[in-house]
């Protein structure tokens, strides 16, 4: 055995036993090989295990899973604050986007990526541009991820889906990283490829379908942004007589690429409509709820118990730091909760157990990696992550699963490991420089923004 936690409060989202007041988990090769309330036989003698953890005042959880996040969008933290969407996004970030090269994109991803891991996250769901120095900093970093550069096309008159940057990105990361590509189809790969759809607002029907047909044909999930904002909304139903939901469900988008398979994830969903949900149910589709952004933004609230109770998978994301200005999904879960106890007026919904799993059983599932990741169960991945109960907002520990979800925050985040592999102890990184990465970003990113 590599690794045993010995003696910690686990919160394993094991719906059988989801608390273990005095767990013991076991690591070899990589893989959860042990859960318990006692120690292991062969760990009798702790000198059988290469490293024994002491789990005295820690808890030990599933690592979260950031399901929609623009990584590279680090660099813009605190650069156009209290705006609204439309002006937000048009009047100020793309023409900041503008500015960054593949190197400012690099340095943001890391940047990004060095924030996820102190916080706890151990996978995200992302999409930016410069795909491929992207998937170099998921792998440098050690973290998961399921990357897209989705498809955008503002004039669909000159459209050709072959020299779409996003696709072409897509498939330059495809072609350097095949055996990471195979090894996924096997379900053991940290870094996955999907394929992406902006938003409906941002191309038309002919590149929505030439990129349902592209994920078809090798095997990819699909990112699209759906319903985010009331304007964006109306404008689709007055532009084609449908909501966005419906027009992409005409154009395969939720239809024979989608149905039964669960591939398709959904960022926001606002707006949604009893029938978009219908649309979406019916497609096993997994919609993000993205509330601190939704709210910073005032963008609306997604009617999260309406779609959990048409059996729509829900998860949880950050969206980009410039609209949420820190990748802390802790502050998810807590605000994820609060907001449909107040909606609807009934402080039982969307209880702690299940705020939690919107940032790792469900997110697991939207990103095809339900069967390795997202509880602490024999057999599943070591993506762990372990919490400081030393802080004073733990005390008493009267219920450790109420704790992490309205009591923690990401800076109690004491360990992070992926596969078994640590990446952040006690203010250590283990695979990323983050004084490196602060220097480029204040030497080479910041005077390119001015």
């Amino acid at each position: 055995m590599d690794t045993l936690f010995s003696d910690i409060v686990t919160i394993t989202m094991n719906d059988d036993q989801p608390v273990l007041t005095h767990g013991y988990v076991g690591i070899e090769n990589g893989k959860i090989t042990y859960v318990g309330e006692k120690p292991p036989v062969e760990s009798a003698s702790t000198s059988l295990a290469a490293r024994v953890i002491d789990g005295k005042r820690r808890l030990l959880m599933p690592g979260l899973i950031n399901s929609h996040s623009h990584l590279p969008m680090a660099l813009l933290r605190a650069h156009a604050d209290d705006y609204r969407l439309q002006e937000w996004l048009f009047d100020h970030v793309l023409p900041a986007e503008s500015k960054l090269d593949e190197r400012c994109i690099a340095a943001g991803a890391r940047l990004a990526l060095a924030e996820c891991i102190r916080f706890g996250v151990i996978s995200c769901s992302d999409m930016y541009f410069h795909l491929p120095k992207i998937a170099e900093a998921v792998l440098e970093s050690g973290m998961k991820a399921n990357i897209t550069n989705p498809l955008v096309c503002m004039d669909m008159s000159s459209f050709d889906f072959n020299k779409d940057r996003g696709v072409m990105e897509i498939r330059e990361v495809l072609s350097l990283n095949k055996e990471t590509i195979a090894k996924n189809k096997a379900g053991n790969a940290r870094l996955v490829v999907d394929a992406g759809i902006h938003a409906e607002y941002t191309s038309g029907p002919e590149a929505w379908k030439a990129c349902v047909a592209f994920a078809a044909e090798n095997g990819l999930r699909l990112q699209v942004h759906l319903s985010e904002s009331e304007h964006e909304h109306l404008a689709c139903i007055k532009k084609y007589g449908k909501t966005p939901a419906e027009i992409l469900y005409e154009n395969g988008v939720f239809a024979e690429y989608g149905v039964f398979t669960g591939k398709t994830t959904a960022a926001h969903c606002c707006w949604i409509t009893e029938n978009d949900m219908d649309i979406l149910a019916a497609s096993a589709t997994t919609a993000v709820h993205c509330p601190i952004s939704n709210l910073k933004l005032a963008s609306g609230i997604a009617p999260v118990m309406k779609m959990r109770e048409r059996g729509i998978n829900v998860a949880l994301g950050t969206d980009g730091v410039c609209s949420n200005n820190n990748h802390d999904l802790f502050e998810e879960i807590k605000t994820a909760a609060l907001l449909q106890k107040n909606i609807t007026g009934d402080p039982t919904v969307l209880p702690a157990y299940e705020a939690i799993k919107l940032a790792t059983v469900n997110g697991a599932k939207g990103q095809g990696r339900e069967n390795e990741t997202g509880r602490i169960v024999p057999g599943f991945d070591a993506d762990l992550i372990m919490l400081d109960l030393d802080a004073p907002h733990f005390i008493p520990l009267n219920d450790p699963m109420a704790a992490v979800a309205y009591s923690a925050r990401g800076s109690d985040v004491c360990m992070t490991m992926v596969q078994g592999r640590i990446l952040y102890e006690n203010g250590e990184y283990k695979t990323l420089d983050l004084e490196k990465i602060r220097h480029e970003v204040e030497n080479y990113v910041l005077p390119k923004l001015k």
